[in-house]
């Protein structure tokens, strides 16, 4: 890097930093800023703590609330002269973990509070259950946030992080917090740039590295994380672009907040959360104006019928639904191809996600009669206008 991009870049984050403070000071709700990469050790903590001092030095109150360096020397060495409000002690299963204070920082009541690690699950007893739950908790009491994520953990990706990776992320963040960010900012470096941190041991400890090169951190693992991060954040400037332009869109003006979107789902736990994920995307690529999770259950589904972990499933799919914005919908029928119908019409959905069995041969796939094979047909001979998206699981 030359001395003239260094400059550049020094310009740039400047910028964002005094964006980041015209709409701290413009505040009646705390602002949420959340730093977006492809992996562990892009530099997300690094550049939250360069805009702490950014900030400081225009005279805002800023303070740390959680950062974890991870021992990384260039990150710790950020942490100079900038205050921290202190953790706070749980105990659980005999040992001391330490969390977040929501409650001192919100009695501290900073403009600007510094959060690491998004995704994090916080020890059971906490306020919250999720880190993120805490950020939305002080960007409701008016204290502006400054966080970071890697893409992998965004619940709609969750899938497509699987197949790419072979890893199932646990810890995971609702799409609908980064779409209320009023700023995210993608930190990117090659994949060349990333794996050589990584063999100099900036990212992790010296025994981890053999296998982090050959497992998650392989080339082609990074090169399509990285193409996840920069689409994420192109989405979702493209949102706040056609917001901020009161829903002006640079392509397909007549379809642009038009399309209606109705997903179906049964008590098929691992179909039901590709089906949702997939149509929290499509909703978003689309703009769409509303998206529907539709559960049509049957008497062989009712309560009596399937076993507790079958509705904690479905009930938790339900939640997750909610939390990527989708609007709930149930209803009760055994004739389930008609109540798709029926709430198509009354909704007036533009597209219908469903999902279809993975079958080996295309044989199978064409001669299988099932339910969505029946829905394709009746709706074919319906004369509705709509689409229909298959996911197939």
């Amino acid at each position: 890097m030359t001395l003239r991009d260094d400059l550049s870049a020094d310009a740039a984050r400047d910028q964002s930093a005094e964006r980041f403070l015209r709409l701290v000071q413009q505040k009646r709700r705390g602002r949420l800023k959340v730093y977006l990469g492809l992996a562990a050790g892009v530099g997300k903590t690094y550049r939250m703590l360069q805009e702490a001092h950014e900030l400081r030095q225009h005279g805002v109150d800023v303070v740390l609330g959680y950062i974890e360096t991870h021992g990384r020397l260039e990150t710790v060495a950020q942490l100079r002269d900038l205050p921290q409000v202190p953790r706070k002690t749980l105990f659980y299963k005999g040992r001391a973990l330490e969390e977040m204070d929501v409650a001192a920082i919100v009695q501290r009541r900073p403009a600007v509070v510094v959060v690491d690690e998004l995704a994090h699950s916080n020890v059971p007893g906490s306020q919250h259950d999720k880190r993120w739950q805490d950020v939305e908790a002080l960007v409701k009491a008016g204290i502006s946030v400054i966080t970071a994520v890697n893409v992998q953990h965004l619940e709609s990706l969750h899938d497509q992080v699987l197949r790419i990776t072979g890893i199932d992320v646990t810890e995971r963040v609702p799409d609908l917090l980064l779409k209320q960010a009023d700023e995210v900012v993608n930190v990117d470096l090659t994949v060349g740039e990333l794996r050589a941190r990584l063999e100099e041991g900036k990212i992790y400890d010296p025994q981890k590295i053999p296998r982090a090169l050959q497992g998650f951190f392989r080339p082609e693992h990074l090169l399509q994380l990285r193409q996840l991060a920069v689409r994420e954040v192109s989405l979702l400037l493209g949102h706040q672009i056609e917001s901020e332009a009161g829903g002006a869109a640079p392509v397909a003006p007549e379809r642009r907040n038009t399309d209606r979107l109705l997903a179906c789902i049964n008590s098929n736990a691992a179909a039901a959360k590709e089906i949702i994920r997939k149509t929290s995307r499509l909703a978003d690529r689309l703009s769409a104006a509303v998206w529907y999770v539709l559960y049509v259950q049957t008497t062989r589904e009712s309560a009596d019928r399937i076993g507790l972990a079958t509705q904690r499933h479905l009930l938790g799919n339900l939640q997750l639904a909610t939390e990527l914005g989708a609007q709930i919908l149930r209803v009760k029928d055994d004739d389930v191809v008609a109540a798709i119908q029926r709430t198509a019409r009354e909704k007036n959905a533009t597209l219908l996600v469903c999902g279809v069995t993975s079958e080996k041969t295309l044989w199978k796939k064409i001669s299988h009669r099932g339910l969505t094979q029946d829905l394709v047909r009746a709706v074919a001979l319906s004369g509705l206008e709509l689409d229909i998206f298959l996911v197939t699981y």
